[in-house]
This record gives structure tokens, sequence and C-alpha cells, in this order.
């Protein structure tokens, strides 16, 4: 059995944004995993350093989960009406994305 590799792409303070980003990744086929400071999430902080969480994603699905990411803290989801345009905007984004 091979033990699959998971690293993070993303720190965020708060249980929603890390569902929200959790969210759009999973919707773009990409697996992901929160990582919580245990006292932060046991207090239910949400803000400062204890209430940080991390967005892992397999280590194949690094960059294109970087490259989602920078779509949407670029703007590139503007509302729930248009998200089937932001979907084919995100495709279309992904496919002419060159290589860092």
């Amino acid at each position: 059995m091979t033990e699959q590799h998971w690293e993070v792409v993303d720190v965020v303070s708060g249980d929603i944004q890390a569902e929200l980003l959790r969210g759009l990744l999973e919707a773009q086929g990409i697996p992901v995993m929160l990582s919580k400071e245990g006292a932060g999430h046991a207090f239910g902080l949400q803000v400062g350093p204890l209430s940080e969480i991390e967005i892992l994603v397999p280590s194949p699905s690094k960059e294109e989960a970087r490259q989602i990411l920078d779509i949407y803290y670029a703007g590139g989801y503007t509302s729930a009406e248009s998200s089937e345009k932001d979907g084919d905007k995100l495709d279309d984004e992904l496919t002419n994305a060159k290589p860092d």
C-alpha cells in the first residue's frame, strides 16, 4: 500500500473560509484535508494564530490547486449566479495556464 503525501497549499483563518476553499477545490476534483490547531478548534476560536487551518492536497494536485486558489483570490469567482460561467472560465484559465 502506497502512502499518499499531502502538501499545504494555503493557510486560512477560521472554519468558514477553510470549508469554502475545500468545496472549491473538491468541485474541481481535488481531494482536500483540513488541518486545524487542536486548542483553537476545541475553544472555537475564529481569529488569531490558533484559528489557522491548513488546506492540504495530494502532492500530484498541488500545482493545479494553487492555480485554482490564485484564480479565486484574484476575484475569479464573483457569485453563485455565475458559477457555471466561472467554472467554464476556470477550465479555460487552467487549460491556458503556463507552468511556473
